[in-house]
Parts: C-alpha cells; sequence; structure tokens
C-alpha cells in the first residue's frame, strides 16, 4: 500500500456534494513513502485545494483519502485531524501566517510542546530542526526581523519540529526572491534525499519542479499528467494546451528538435540543453 492514496476524491467549495463547480472532480493518485513529488498546475487547477486536503484542513465531498494506512476520511474528530497533522506537515505561502512566537526557537518548539512532548525531547528536536534548514545561529532571534527566505526555514523547521514524515509544501517558494526560492529549494532536497522525507512540493514554477523524482500535473478534470520530469517535460504540446510552459531550457531544446536539429525532447537542465545543442552543431557540421 502507498503513503498517500486518494480514490475517487471530489471537492467543491460550493456545496457538501460536489453537485457544483468541483475544483477537484473523481482524482485519484497514489504517492510512496520518501518520494518526491511536484505538483503543478494553472491558477485555479486545483493544486493548493489538494494540498489541504492530504492535512484535513478541508474535506473531501466523497472519495477516500488513505495516509499510512489510515482512511482519514472516517474519522473527523480532533484526535484523528491532529494524528493526520503529526504525520503531514504543512508550509505555506507566506510564514507570517505560520509563526506565532516572538522568539524563533520558541516558535519551533510550539508544535511539540501543544502535542505534550517532554521538555528535553522539544530540545533536541528545536535543535535538530534549527541546524537542517541552517538557522541554529538565529535561535533566539525576532521572527519578524528576519528576511522571507529565512523565515520560511522558521516555518518549516515547526513542521520538522513536529517529527512528521511528509511535508507539504503549498507554493511556499512563490513571495520569495530568487535567492530565498533557491535557499527554499535546496532545504526541500535535503530533507527528501539526507532525511528521507517524503515531499510534495505545489508549485507554479517550472523549474523548481525539475528537482523533484515526479511531477503530475492537474487541471479542473482531473490528473493529465503524471510521470518523471524528463517524461512529463517532453509534452510541451499538452503543458501549453494546460497554460503551461515548459522549462526554457527543455523548450529551446523541442523547438530546435522540431525544426530539424538532431537534438532530444524532454532535456532537463541548462548544462544538459547546453551540452545537446553543442552535440546537434557538430552533427550539422560533420
Amino acid at each position: 500500500m502507498s503513503y498517500i492514496e486518494m480514490r475517487n476524491v471530489c471537492f467543491s467549495y460550493e456545496d457538501d456534494t460536489c453537485e457544483n463547480k468541483a475544483v477537484l472532480d473523481n482524482v485519484s493518485l497514489n504517492i510512496e513513502k520518501g518520494e518526491f513529488v511536484a505538483v503543478l498546475g494553472r491558477n485555479g487547477s486545483g493544486k493548493s485545494t489538494l494540498a489541504k486536503l492530504l492535512n484535513m484542513i478541508l474535506t473531501p465531498c466523497s472519495g477516500e483519502i488513505i495516509i499510512d494506512g489510515v482512511n482519514i476520511c472516517e474519522d473527523m474528530s480532533d484526535e484523528a485531524m491532529l494524528a493526520v497533522r503529526k504525520k503531514i506537515g504543512m508550509v505555506f505561502q507566506n510564514p507570517d501566517n505560520q509563526i506565532f512566537a516572538t522568539i524563533v526557537e520558541e516558535d519551533v518548539a510550539f508544535g511539540p510542546e501543544n502535542l505534550g512532548v517532554e521538555s528535553s525531547e522539544i530540545r533536541r528536536r528545536v535543535d535538530e530542526a534549527l541546524a537542517t534548514v541552517d538557522m541554529t545561529e538565529y535561535a533566539r532571534h525576532a521572527p519578524h526581523k528576519l528576511s522571507g527566505g529565512q523565515k520560511q526555514r522558521v516555518a518549516i523547521a515547526g513542521v520538522l519540529a513536529m517529527d512528521g514524515e511528509c511535508i507539504v509544501f503549498d507554493e511556499s517558494t512563490s513571495m520569495l526572491d530568487p535567492r530565498g526560492r533557491a535557499e527554499i529549494c535546496e532545504v526541500m532536497r535535503k530533507l527528501n534525499k539526507e532525511k528521507g522525507k517524503t515531499v510534495i512540493h505545489i508549485t507554479h514554477n517550472m523549474n523548481e519542479a525539475e528537482m523533484a523524482d515526479r511531477i503530475i500535473v492537474i487541471d479542473d478534470v482531473g490528473i493529465r499528467l503524471d510521470g518523471s520530469p524528463k517524461e512529463v517535460f517532453s509534452d510541451v504540446q499538452t503543458l501549453k494546451e494546460l497554460g503551461l510552459e515548459a522549462p526554457q531550457a527543455t523548450e529551446l531544446c523541442d523547438m530546435l528538435a522540431r525544426s530539424g536539429f538532431d537534438i532530444g525532447r524532454g532535456i532537463i537542465g541548462e548544462e544538459n540543453c547546453a551540452s545537446a545543442i553543442e552535440r546537434a552543431v557538430k552533427l550539422r557540421r560533420a
């Protein structure tokens, strides 16, 4: 059984029956433990709705959501929701909506304190979480004096201190400058590859999606594409039909291939693009 399963899930903001304006309609997907999955889609496609369903911030009109073998739609009690949120952490778009305390380490400790974790374990979790996001030296700082990227790292540390197995980043880089985005993307990579966390990155940034193991593209009729970055970005035409664009390097190689150059499609990354163009030019000259 997969770590996360969605079976025929429907959701509407209009009513509880999904008869009107379903944002998600009959969506099914599986996510394995330890995967790094990017979820793409244009504005209004249901990306953030999907994220909030996994954490029980929203509940579906119909269908099943199974987390680590437990159908979370069967029990809506406070205890059951707390158990879900211990497993599935959320990092939101605006870190100011997720930071409450006046001192960084106190904010990181907020979650485990509310879980009743003993003091020595809280101390260990806070120290480890801050070290993971490279914020140890800011432990006694005031969050409001930090940069946007640093605040987002504090928010991530707060989720890590809850000791969950999966973290959902709900467009967590969209309000940051390029440096801040790069910092958070590096934290995601570190959490997945070094800490073994399941990472779900809800984003509209194609270049960020490149680093995922798997990409899911959704729109208002459900899941349209699902595969590796190379597989998904090879389908440039479908992406355009969905109002999306492939990463610039991938699109450039696709244009050259359609123009007659002997160059592959679905090429990911600027270095790979440059190498592919160099090979194609050499073949032309030969």
